[in-house]
């Protein structure tokens, strides 16, 4: 790295901040060389930031609903009519390509959204004459302080799940980013600005373990939400509920498509190449395995060969239909699991080591790669490779795929593609899962609902968004009530008003 890089900053209270002198490379993936540098937080910069919320929550958590709404709906408009401007940065620094990045911002607006109307899910119950002359009636109020720990793979939208609900309920947010794409909560945080929101409701702290760590155990810091892999998934979990702290903490995947013999092919084909290779595959909801029923098997491998073809890998910027791998390290280690799928027997249709890439020579290139007759007991079929590898087990019938999937540790997303409605409806009652698409391939739930897996893909008891994400940001407070001598508030002629 070169001292003349550009330096991204933590913001803390409105406003960049140094912090510390610890710095961490910014590669851009597609030229495969380092772009910019990011200041690795301290416990010290996490101290400030989280001191800087907690002034903040002071008055913000007793602005009201109207006026904390008003400024959803500006950061709203502010994004929407930006979006290509994020895009170009999600670009730069993750790899993916421009319509990826843009309709991963797309899908969080969806939750802001969801969030402009949180004065209908923020009420409370009222149950009037519980007792004689009692009244008992509930409210919500918001947690404090609240830390997201953010992914790599989805810089805008994975934070986009937690911040939107956490600050229209009158929380304030510390989020700490990964520091492999950090950029765009920088500029999510300007752009909060421009809306109108008050300094040090959103705070951002770049870093790594150090700065994770710091968050789990700070006192001041009323809830943990975290998205990642299954081992740092269940650390976060652990560390920040020994703290006394809510944590959500949702881990890793290993999806898989079951294809029953009436399925459309070209269907299934189209979806299995869309889901297998978007975002060069690092989605935890993308779909790594395809079960297919023997008698398609070979139908199938021939019609995802084919769409395979036509792919065009390279550079994100230059409308190609994937880019590059996040990192050289990340490239290397999925490239590892296509050696191991030969050693044990698989049969490497389409290697995805091989090829011309549009791009630079130094990127991180690894071409969608699809293996068929993988064994089970391998680990190209059990690990979570978050790659371009879709792997293809055959099985004899449905009762054989139902029970392939139901034995996997993970339990975050599946689907099913049948034309047969029967079959389709045992399977999203016996599929032990916590998402499942019938016919869709990436079933990711709408903003009012809620995303989150079972087993070993979540940890916590509550998902991300939806009324889910409304329950984590709030704490209920139930009241009794006995009024002896009614009240007067004097008159006033004038329409009532919000404020």
């Amino acid at each position: 790295m070169t001292s003349d890089l550009p330096v991204i900053d933590h913001w803390i209270a409105g406003a960049p901040s140094a912090g510390g002198d610890r710095l961490g490379p910014v590669f851009d993936p597609a030229l495969g060389e380092v772009a910019k540098q990011v200041r690795l937080g301290t416990t010290a910069d996490v101290d400030a930031a989280v001191a800087a919320a907690k002034e903040a929550f002071a008055s913000w958590s007793q602005t009201s609903i109207a006026k904390r709404t008003q400024v959803l709906f500006a950061f709203r408009e502010l994004l929407n009519a930006r979006v290509g401007e994020l895009a170009e940065i999600v670009t730069s620094e993750h790899g993916k390509v421009l319509s990826d990045a843009a309709g991963e911002i797309a899908r969080g607006l969806e939750v802001v959204e969801f969030a402009c109307g949180i004065a209908q899910l923020q009420k409370g119950a009222y149950s009037e004459q519980a007792s004689t002359g009692v009244d008992v009636y509930s409210l919500r109020q918001p947690l404090g302080v609240v830390g997201i720990i953010s992914p790599f793979n989805f810089p805008v939208m994975v934070p986009m799940w937690f911040f939107p609900i956490a600050i229209a309920l009158g929380n304030t947010v510390v989020v700490k980013p990964s520091e492999k794409d950090p950029s765009a909560s920088l500029w999510l945080a300007r752009l909060w600005q421009e809306a109108g929101l008050p300094d040090g409701v959103f705070n951002v702290v770049n870093g790594d373990k150090e700065a994770v760590d710091a968050l789990l155990v700070h006192p001041d810091v009323s809830s943990i939400s975290f998205v990642g892999s299954t081992p740092i998934a269940q650390y976060v979990y652990e560390t920040g509920t020994r703290a006394g702290k809510r944590v959500q903490a949702l881990g890793g995947a290993k999806n898989h498509m079951l294809v029953l013999p009436d399925a459309d092919l070209d269907l299934v084909a189209d979806s299995a190449v869309n889901a297998g290779f978007g975002s060069a595959g690092e989605r935890c909801m993308a779909i790594s395995v395809v079960v297919a029923v023997d008698s398609v098997a070979d139908a199938l491998v021939e019609k995802v060969t084919e769409r395979m073809a036509t792919l065009r890998i390279g550079d994100g910027r230059r409308g190609c239909d994937m880019g590059p791998l996040i990192t050289r390290e990340h490239r290397d280690k999925v490239a590892a699991y296509v050696d191991q799928a030969s050693a044990d027997g698989a049969t490497v249709v389409v290697d995805g080591r091989k090829g011309e890439f549009d791009g630079a020579a130094d990127g991180f290139w690894l071409g969608p790669t699809l293996v068929d007759r993988v064994p089970t007991s391998s680990a190209v079929y059990t690990d979570e490779i978050f790659g371009p590898v879709l792997s293809i087990v055959r099985v004899a019938g449905y009762e054989e795929g139902l029970a392939l999937i139901n034995s996997g540790a993970f339990g975050n997303g599946t689907a099913i593609f049948t034309n047969d409605g029967g079959a389709a409806r045992r399977f999203q009652h016996e599929v032990e899962v916590g998402m499942v698409g019938i016919n869709v391939p990436i079933p990711v739930p709408v903003a009012y609902h809620s995303f989150g897996g079972w087993k070993q893909s979540l940890f916590g008891d509550t998902k991300a968004y939806g009324t889910h994400g409304v329950d984590f940001f709030t704490r209920e407070k139930a009241v009794t009530a006995r009024w002896l001598d009614p009240s007067h508030g004097g008159i006033n002629l004038g329409f009532p008003q919000n404020s």
